[in-house]
């Protein structure tokens, strides 16, 4: 899944402060009805996740004799098949996705943004190297991408973590690479190349801060879906393993007992659900409000 945005205009002349730039697009967002709920979403999700072991009521591996139980009584919302408490489950469920998410989004933004740029930039046979390769790349679809890297390393968080970085590296690369490619041309790089300005100097000053926004675009959306990713092979078996809880692995173990309870599955089915529609929708925001030709659009 790859979020394509058009590179925007050229850098100010006299740029906000970074607090006062950080404001005013917090004030954008909220404006809009639709990134209001992406936010809201996203950072009560991220306060469970970092306050699960404050918040969650029981030990998410505890067992007991109540097993299956429905929501109410011990359990707000019910037991699994081994009597653990669904909601401290899905609270730290919570968590190892978003670590492994922001782990895996971090390490491949840094390494497809910096490959993009030397792309973009320098073209020639670093360009004819870097981009058949992500072009390859792109003819896989992408679980199937991470399912083959996973099977061929084996099961574990490590190897969720490298297969999805594999994965996520081309889109960034993409996006910078044609963002560099805009903005070499421009006149203002021309004229810094005739004063004598350094290639480090020129992408430092010129390309990179036109490239931050749709970065920010594609490095929110790609959260959603490595979050979608990680559960997916979660639910096969190949991503974290027991006894820490995930998502995925909580939606495949309840399968088995959907005729007897549905808690089991629906807890993390919906959990996974709201997490990537919080993703998406404030990444769809981002994009409308850090590009000036469709924020007149943004009127939801």
């Amino acid at each position: 899944m790859v979020t394509e945005v058009l590179p925007g205009p050229g850098p100010q002349t006299t740029p906000l402060r970074t607090g006062r730039r950080g404001g005013h697009l917090l004030r954008l967002i909220t404006r809009d009805r639709v990134g209001a709920i992406g936010l809201v979403i996203v950072v009560l999700m991220t306060a469970a996740a970092a306050l699960a072991p404050l918040i969650a009521p029981y030990d998410p591996t505890a067992m007991s004799n109540q097993r299956l139980a429905p929501p109410g009584g011990d359990f707000l919302l019910g037991a699994d098949e081994a009597g653990r408490d669904l909601l401290s489950r899905a609270l730290y469920g919570a968590r190892t996705s978003l670590t492994v998410s922001l782990i895996v989004v971090t390490c491949a933004g840094t390494i497809g943004v910096l490959l993009g740029l030397l792309a973009g930039f320098y073209r020639g046979v670093l360009d004819a190297i870097i981009t058949p390769a992500t072009d390859i790349m792109f003819s896989f679809p992408t679980l199937l991408l991470a399912l083959a890297v996973v099977a061929a390393r084996g099961p574990g968080t490590e190897n969720l973590i490298l297969a999805l970085v594999i994965v996520f590296i081309p889109s960034f690369a993409r996006i910078v690479r044609g963002t560099a490619m805009s903005v070499r041309r421009e006149p203002y790089v021309e004229s810094g190349q005739a004063v004598g300005l350094s290639n480090t100097r020129l992408i430092l000053k010129y390309i990179l801060p036109n490239s931050v926004a749709p970065i920010a675009v594609q490095f929110t959306t790609s959260l959603a879906y490595a979050i979608l990713i990680e559960a997916s092979l979660g639910y096969l078996g190949l991503g974290v393993q027991p006894p820490q809880p995930s998502w995925g692995s909580m939606l495949s173990s309840g399968k088995s007992f959907m005729e007897i309870s549905i808690w089991p599955s629906v807890v993390p089915g919906v959990c996974i659900m709201i997490a990537v529609l919080g993703f998406n929708l404030l990444g769809d925001t981002l994009r409308d409000v850090l590009d000036p030709r469709l924020r007149g659009r943004s009127s939801r």
